[in-house]
């Protein structure tokens, strides 16, 4: 960061951790030095900063934060309508779920072509902060000893000390001590859903949380979902037994494999499965998840064009752009936060207890997509305590053509979501 010294970012990192909660400082304190700080310019007059924050003594005890603003000349933010916190889903992490384009080596000419939420929110005026969990930052070849203690709760906790950092550092910039908006997609957005409820239960001085923003997911499964929970509660066993045999990484290289090889060789037969070709399969993957992951009925990633039953081209988002986010997935995730996320949803009482969404009050938008979670995420949203409720279902497509509407990660990487997505989302942040 060119406008302050690491000496007096170090002093911000210690001051941050004094500002979490209890809980959150009940955890391996924060070392008194961020382990780098990288900058870029990306486009006009945004750049983008990130820096890793060490947090315990163990292989993957670290969080990286990033921060993508407008800036004055002398490296000054700009005057913002806010900030805002990002939460990743699974197999991805800040980058590639809202700034997908600063991930190529074209970095700025990508962010132009890649549709990122994050760089627009920031040209259109607003402090974008995201974190990167524990396991985002791991490598192929990392140690994964410590893998087994990267539970749920330990996120909710780094969430808390990822807003308390933010929001030193941009009260030492000058962008103010308020509260930030905390937005998640996918998992992310459940992560952030139990975040807000832990910060629900500070004292009012204390919060930090200003609104809430899950990006299609549930908090709850909708009483009438019994095939959900069934399914749900079937792979939290699966996931708790496999963690009792020693399981502690989800590996993610099938994504990685499928969107490297769809784009350079698409009619080759798979390695994965040679009864696709590896277009083939990258299309079945991301238009047709529902045949291996059915939290909804026709759950897909990405919309497409089907005939007779079979994808035929991706019709909302870039198939280039898919590809690269399926390629430059984390190499690994914690086994423990699926099973402790999903015996959370399940509530058969045998994993972690679930969040307390009465308890949330801070005004809530929930944005779905039609083909993803979609109409199934509503009903979270009338569990919280909020009064200040807003939803929005993007769909394109009538009921029963719902395999081929609006999907999952059509929010970050559809041509039309600035117009159909972000916009109501940038029109509610300034509002609130």
């Amino acid at each position: 960061m060119s406008f302050i010294s690491s000496r007096a970012f170090a002093g911000l990192i210690v001051t941050a951790a004094l500002a979490v909660p209890a809980a959150a400082a009940a955890r391996p304190p924060l070392h008194p030095y961020a382990a780098s700080l990288l900058r870029e310019h990306v486009a006009g007059d945004v750049y983008h900063e990130s820096f890793v924050v060490p947090l315990g003594s163990g292989p993957n005890a670290a969080i990286r934060l990033h921060r993508i603003t407008r800036e004055h000349a002398s490296g000054w933010p700009k005057r913002s309508h806010g900030g805002v916190l990002m939460l990743h889903g699974d197999f991805s992490s800040f980058i590639t779920n809202f700034a997908l384009g600063l991930a190529d080596e074209s970095a700025g000419a990508a962010a132009v072509d890649t549709p990122s939420l994050a760089l627009w929110l920031a040209e259109r005026g607003f402090d974008v902060w995201g974190v990167d969990r524990r396991w985002a930052l791991t490598p192929a070849d990392g140690d994964l000893s410590d893998f087994g203690s990267l539970s749920f709760e330990q996120e909710v906790d780094d969430v808390a000390r990822s807003l308390a950092i933010a929001r030193a550092v941009r009260a030492v910039t000058g962008a103010g001590t308020s509260a930030l908006h905390l937005l998640g997609f996918s998992r992310g957005g459940y992560l952030a859903y139990a975040a807000a409820a832990a910060d629900a239960a500070l004292p009012a001085p204390l919060r930090q949380v200003r609104s809430l923003i899950p990006l299609d997911v549930w908090a709850e499964i909708p009483p009438e979902d019994e095939a959900a929970r069934a399914y749900t509660c079937a792979s939290a066993a699966a996931e708790r037994e496999a963690l009792e045999q020693g399981t502690v990484d989800s590996d993610n290289s099938f994504f990685i494999t499928v969107g490297q090889l769809a784009p350079v060789a698409p009619d080759e037969p798979s390695p994965i499965d040679a009864s696709f070709t590896n277009r083939g399969l990258f299309l079945f993957t991301a238009a047709q998840t529902y045949e291996f992951f059915p939290p909804t009925p026709r759950y897909h990633l990405a919309a497409a064009d089907l005939v007779e039953g079979a994808p035929t081209r991706l019709s909302e988002s870039s198939e280039a752009v898919v590809a690269r986010w399926f390629a430059q997935a984390t190499p690994h995730q914690s086994w423990r936060e699926s099973a402790d996320s999903d015996g959370m949803w399940c509530g058969d009482g045998n994993g972690p207890p679930a969040p307390d969404l009465s308890r949330i009050e801070v005004p809530l938008f929930y944005l779905g997509a039609a083909g993803g979670y979609g109409d199934h995420g509503l009903y979270s949203t009338t569990r919280v305590g909020s009064r200040d409720v807003t939803t929005l279902v993007v769909r394109r497509q009538p009921p029963e053509a719902i395999a081929a509407d609006f999907g999952h990660a059509d929010l970050l990487f559809a041509t039309e979501a600035p117009a159909l997505a972000w916009e109501p989302l940038a029109r509610w942040l300034r509002e609130h």
